[in-house]
């Protein structure tokens, strides 16, 4: 009978672990609006907008409890991929190119209806390597996607994890 008193603090206890990294008052916070982010960079692939549109909504409607919405968001997220450019990253000893860096950059505006504090417009940006005797044509896909992740992780780390 004493080993269940014991025991009876022991299971009237719980620990609330958060796992998908997302610290969010759901009592003040329920929708987020995610606006269309448009290329406005000189350089264009067309798919670019579209593989970026449908990583940051999956990643917040997969990592929050947020109900996504088209307009009047209690977190609204704006902005526009404004970067995808290449680099010569390293030369052969023959002096020509033997890596290129491509590097995307995207524009975010967050405003924080329930805590204005927290709004911010920032860039965020994202490369990724490729040698030079692959054709661009036939990396692009991959690197892009990898870029969009990278770059979709740190907006929701700055908007919704306060990382």
């Amino acid at each position: 009978m004493a080993l269940l008193f014991l025991l009876l603090p022991l299971w009237a206890c719980t620990v609330s672990y958060k796992f998908n990294g997302a610290s969010i008052d759901y009592t003040k916070t329920k929708t987020i609006q995610i606006d269309n982010f448009p290329i406005r960079s000189a350089y264009v692939w067309a798919p670019m907008q579209s593989i970026f549109q449908n990583k940051i909504t999956d990643l917040y409607a997969s990592q929050t409890k947020l109900k996504q919405v088209r307009r009047n968001g209690d977190l609204q997220l704006a902005g526009e991929i404004t970067g995808f450019d290449q680099y010569n990253k390293a030369i052969s000893s023959e002096g020509y190119s033997s890596q290129v860096q491509l590097k995307m950059t995207v524009n975010v505006r967050f405003t924080n209806n329930a805590n204005h504090a927290e709004d911010f417009e920032r860039q965020f940006s994202a490369t990724a390597e490729y040698e030079s005797s692959q054709q661009l044509v036939n990396v692009q896909e991959e690197l892009v996607t990898q870029m969009v992740k990278d770059i979709a992780e740190q907006i929701f780390n700055a908007t919704v994890a306060n990382w």
